[in-house]
């Protein structure tokens, strides 16, 4: 009997099997910049085990949960409502290790995960989040949405509201978890919120809201918060109220609210989307009335600050992967990582991500800070979130497809993930605020809150760090106060609006350029110098398109080989 050969193909390389965490030469580096020892020691371990399940069991379910999105189920068998979702096995999987296993929701909120008595630093939750995200993006808004909600809900609700749900929401018990959504958006009130027509009505001793809520993502959440108008209630943002909507009430009963269809999405098809209207469904007045934005902003301004850790996670990813290929796979006789053009191509990515990975991770000390009541670090929470948010997940998109491209045609079959981080990456610019809706935000921050004087003290702070070579210091220095002169022009005159998405890009350009070199100061690793000093040159300089560029090439090759870079050699990229 004839047999038919097996054909073997060697020149598609594959990462399956290897660890994410491991193969990057920066990420262990940079935790022990951002987490003492003993956290580290603890932590660590974690991370190794993640970064393992992401190039290998995560990768496998994310793809089944990809092709297998949930599906709406409206009526049971026997015609009564059940208004239920049947999400795939390997998304529920997926749940278990974000919820349960890392405790991702739960990290911020209280001590337990891992062992350890107290909370842990924000680094370790963003920081496997980076990870996490490598293999699954949907399940991070549910993620995102119960972590922000609880901290809503622990700042601004009543006692009696955080007793009854704080342990749910932070649960590792799978089986005891309630998960989180914010429902804001309406046909007629997107970005423009405060144009939302969802009332609230107070009847017999409750709230009751009514109304369309046109995109609500986790649309089956146990809870939500949710922007209504009290009836009588004032036009535009100083008329809404903050509500928590249960998706059952508290005789177990479905809540009066219904989904009335599921969003077939470009992206993130394995998490729910939906649209569900309310028709008096019972919800509880979270703080104080007419002040529903002003507290929502907080909850918005975290989900802003997640998207962009994810942002930099995809980044992280596509070059991860890139990198693999590049060094794995052969043509014209050589392999692709010899290549001056690849190797080019290879050194702007990683420049691009690890600016979003250096923000990122930067942010969870300013953000601990801000907690604590310092006002230096809640002003610099004010204009760095949506400098991450803007620049971080338009970035996103460049460097997935760019990934994509590395790995060739075999990028654009589905059995591959590289379509999919890319279809996902677009997401990160539209939630949560458009780009044009949250540059704008940044000049708002910069003339309303005087967030910009925060900036520039704290930007003089980090660059007085003696690990900070002079030269690199002046050069630095000088790209951020050009930056924040031109914020400063933009933010003081409305006819320069057009101006403001340009303004942010240098101002989140010359801030990272300085974190990264912070950063080198302060591990003694001249990496991160020399990419920040990428960052000034391509990014920050004014250069001539036709003029012969320096010779970079041994710093381009020791970068993307993960090896250790020279002070020298460093400086070198500062001509």
């Amino acid at each position: 009997m004839k047999q038919t050969p097996t054909l073997t193909y060697r020149n598609i390389p594959d990462s399956y099997g290897t660890n994410a965490y491991l193969a990057d030469p920066d990420f262990a580096r940079l935790l022990r910049i951002y987490m003492d020892e003993d956290t580290i020691k603890l932590v660590e371990p974690r991370f190794v085990e993640l970064g393992a399940l992401v190039r290998g069991e995560m990768e496998d379910l994310a793809l089944a949960a990809d092709r297998n999105p949930p599906v709406l189920r409206l009526r049971a068998r026997n015609s009564s409502d059940l208004q239920a979702l049947e999400k795939h096995p390997s998304y529920i999987a997926l749940e278990r290790y974000a919820f349960s296993e890392y405790g991702l929701a739960a990290l911020s909120h209280r001590g337990g995960v891992f062992g350890r008595k107290e909370k842990l630093h924000p680094a370790v939750k963003y920081g496997l989040t980076m990870l996490f995200v490598q293999a699954e993006f949907g399940l991070c808004c549910p993620l995102s949405m119960t972590d922000s909600l609880t901290r809503t809900l622990c700042k601004f609700g009543s006692k009696e509201l955080i007793d009854r749900y704080f342990s749910a929401l932070t649960t590792q018990t799978f089986e005891d978890l309630y998960q989180g959504a914010m429902f804001i958006t309406e046909q007629d009130a997107g970005s423009d919120v405060g144009a939302v027509t969802t009332q609230a009505r107070f009847e017999d001793g409750e709230w009751r809201l009514y109304g369309d809520k046109w995109f609500c993502s986790n649309v089956d959440a146990d809870l939500a918060m949710v922007l209504a108008r009290p009836a009588g209630g004032q036009p535009g943002t100083k008329g809404l109220s903050l509500f928590l909507l249960p998706r059952r009430r508290q005789d177990g009963t479905l809540n009066a609210y219904r989904i009335l269809r599921l969003k077939p999405k470009l992206g993130t098809r394995s998490m729910a989307s939906g649209e569900i209207v309310m028709e008096g469904a019972v919800a509880y007045l979270v703080g104080e009335p007419a002040s529903g934005f002003k507290q929502m902003t907080d909850m918005i301004n975290m989900s802003r600050l997640s998207n962009g850790v994810r942002s930099a996670g995809l980044m992280l990813r596509a070059v991860g992967e890139a990198l693999y290929i590049a060094k794995n796979r052969t043509a014209f006789g050589k392999p692709l990582i010899e290549l001056p053009l690849m190797r080019r191509q290879l050194v702007k990515m990683m420049v691009t991500a690890e600016q979003g990975r250096s923000f990122c991770l930067h942010m969870t000390e300013v953000l601990r800070r801000a907690d604590a009541g310092d006002p230096l670090y809640a002003k610099l929470m004010r204009i760095m979130t949506p400098l991450i948010k803007f620049r971080t997940c338009r970035d996103a998109r460049k460097v997935a497809g760019d990934g994509m491209e590395a790995r060739g045609g075999s990028g654009y079959i589905e059995e591959w993930s590289d379509a999919r981080v890319l279809r996902d990456a677009h997401l990160g610019s539209i939630w949560e605020g458009t780009s044009n809706v949250v540059a704008l935000d940044v000049k708002r921050a910069i003339r309303r809150e005087g967030s910009l004087e925060a900036l520039r003290t704290y930007a003089t702070q980090l660059l007085g760090n003696s690990g900070i070579p002079a030269r690199s210091r002046d050069r630095l220095a000088s790209a951020f106060a050009r930056a924040a002169d031109l914020a400063d022009i933009v933010a003081a005159a409305p006819e320069r609006e057009e101006d403001v998405r340009r303004m942010a890009s240098a101002l989140y350009n010359a801030v990272s350029a300085i974190i990264m070199a912070w950063e080198a100061g302060q591990s003694r690793n001249a990496r991160r110098l020399a990419l920040a000093h990428f960052v000034v040159r391509h990014k920050l300089d004014t250069q001539d398109p036709l003029a012969a560029s320096i010779d970079d090439r041994e710093l381009v090759d020791r970068l993307i080989a993960g090896h250790d870079v020279s002070d020298e050699l460093a400086m070198s990229n500062l001509a």
